[in-house]
């Protein structure tokens, strides 16, 4: 077989692009590189936390850094629907500091 078949023909020495992840806001439905959203997490004891890695265990959704994806997604239905799972209100509290925390207003 020839090196040079296909259309995905490279010079030599030329690399592959890598491959960026990417994720889906469940508030704006905005996509975007993986690594621009944070990941809420429902672990399987089904509680809900941010998961800063990752990579925790459990069913993810993703928020981007927009505060109004923040507040809709926590006061409303969002992100319960997204992880199937009732949030309490404390919960909700400690999502609303997180974004009080690390997200500006628009």
């Amino acid at each position: 077989m020839s090196e040079n078949t296909g259309a995905t023909q490279r010079k030599r020495g030329q690399r592959r692009p890598k491959h960026v992840p990417q994720r889906t806001c469940v508030a704006c439905r905005e996509k975007e590189a993986k690594r621009a959203f944070v990941r809420i997490v429902r672990t399987p004891e089904k509680t809900v936390e941010i998961d800063p890695t990752g990579k925790k265990n459990g069913r993810g959704a993703y928020l981007c850094t927009r505060r109004s994806c923040w507040d809709k997604a926590v006061t409303g239905k969002v992100l319960e629907r997204a992880l199937n799972v009732t949030i309490d209100q404390a919960t909700r509290d400690s999502l609303h500091r997180y974004a009080d925390h690390h997200f500006r207003d628009e």
